[in-house]
């Protein structure tokens, strides 16, 4: 995205604005964490956490711990562009989630106010064959079309993790799914109907943009057992260059990693293209690679994320490391997870956040980085 920098006001002081309706503690501290090292990166203070309805003399650079919603709420932050915050504006709600990767099922299809067709034109390429439906009548019709080549799967748009996802093999699983659904929160937020995949792997590719310093990472996550012993999110592995997309795609690459990157530059580039007033400085992407229902390999951008997310220590870490030496092309940075109090940070790890949580239990989370070995 263009900026005008040099006609642009800077940023004066960092505030943290945990903006989601319901945030565990040690996702709060690590937010305020990073908040506080961005400042650092910045040059400027970090004064805590923002009020809603103070006046502040300084001009403020947001970190919210969700995706801002609405120009208006931009507006009153003061949020001219992405040099202004730590994750993402998006003007219609519908955009922050994973509605916007495939296209309605026709043109007289339910679509909500400022629904982008020339967005999904342009990722055709770049994501599995599906559809979004915002009616019961438009899911059936995507379900139906997606049964012709195989197994489909339906997906709540605002779930995470494959939360509440349904696999659906003939028309009466499908219906059965679509007999589960709110048809309000469908009519609302949308559903999505995706060609299944098995034999599934997922990357995880982004930039994240603080200042005047821009990386850009391809990497994987890990699965950790929590303090109930269930295997849930236990952090990510990146590795991360200096610069955009195009500096990532220089690099050694597996041709199944550069599918991934590229896939997901197109989508980064048509959402901002096609959504007018959509901020994004930190943007990640999830690719899934796998065999579809008739057998061919398959891949595709499953959805984006563009707020602060587990993966961010390790980003921070990345961009200090090159504030820290402007030689440095590569890192590999990761972010960890770690439930129990048994269990220790890695040796030189920076930790974010320690101790007793009232919703997961004792949780270490910290990152680490070091030069990336192949640069």
């Amino acid at each position: 995205m263009p900026e005008r920098e040099s006609s642009r006001a800077v940023p004066e002081a960092v505030v943290h604005y945990p903006n989601r309706s319901r945030e565990p503690e040690h996702e709060t501290a690590v937010h305020r964490a990073l908040a506080q090292r961005i400042a650092a990166l910045l040059g400027i203070e970090f004064i805590g956490q923002y009020q809603p309805g103070e006046r502040y003399a300084q001009r403020l650079y947001v970190v919210p711990s969700g995706t801002l919603v609405g120009l208006e709420q931009g507006q009153a932050l003061g949020l001219a562009s992405e040099l202004d915050l730590f994750g993402g504006l998006v003007p219609e709600p519908f955009i922050e989630t994973k509605a916007i990767t495939h296209p309605l099922i026709g043109p007289q299809a339910s679509a909500p106010r400022g629904w982008s067709h020339a967005f999904t034109e342009r990722v055709t390429d770049s994501v599995l064959p599906g559809f979004t439906a915002f009616s019961l009548a438009d899911a059936r019709e995507a379900g139906l079309r997606l049964l012709e080549h195989g197994a489909a799967r339906l997906k709540p748009v605002r779930a995470t993790g494959g939360r509440g996802q349904v696999t659906f093999k003939n028309r009466d699983e499908l219906e059965q799914a679509l007999q589960a659904l709110d048809t309000h929160e469908l009519a609302a937020c949308g559903l999505v109907l995706e060609d299944n995949l098995e034999h599934v792997t997922t990357f995880s590719v982004g930039q994240v943009r603080v200042g005047g310093q821009v990386a850009t990472y391809y990497g994987t996550q890990r699965l950790s057992p929590d303090n109930r012993g269930e295997q849930v999110y236990g952090g990510s592995d990146l590795v991360v260059v200096r610069g955009g997309f195009d500096a990532l795609l220089e690099i050694e690459l597996p041709e199944r990693t550069r599918l991934a990157v590229s896939q997901a530059q197109a989508y980064d580039e048509a959402a901002i293209a096609c959504y007018p007033g959509l901020l994004a400085s930190r943007r990640n992407y999830d690719i899934a690679e796998g065999m579809d229902g008739e057998g061919q390999p398959r891949s595709g951008v499953l959805e984006q994320s563009w707020r602060i997310g587990g993966a961010s220590s390790a980003e921070i870490a990345a961009l200090e490391a090159f504030a820290a030496d402007p030689g440095l092309r590569a890192v590999q940075a990761s972010s960890f997870e770690l439930y129990g109090s048994q269990a220790e940070p890695p040796p030189g790890a920076t930790v974010l956040f320690r101790g007793e949580d009232a919703e997961v239990g004792f949780i270490t989370k910290c990152a680490t980085v070091k030069p990336h070995d192949d640069l």
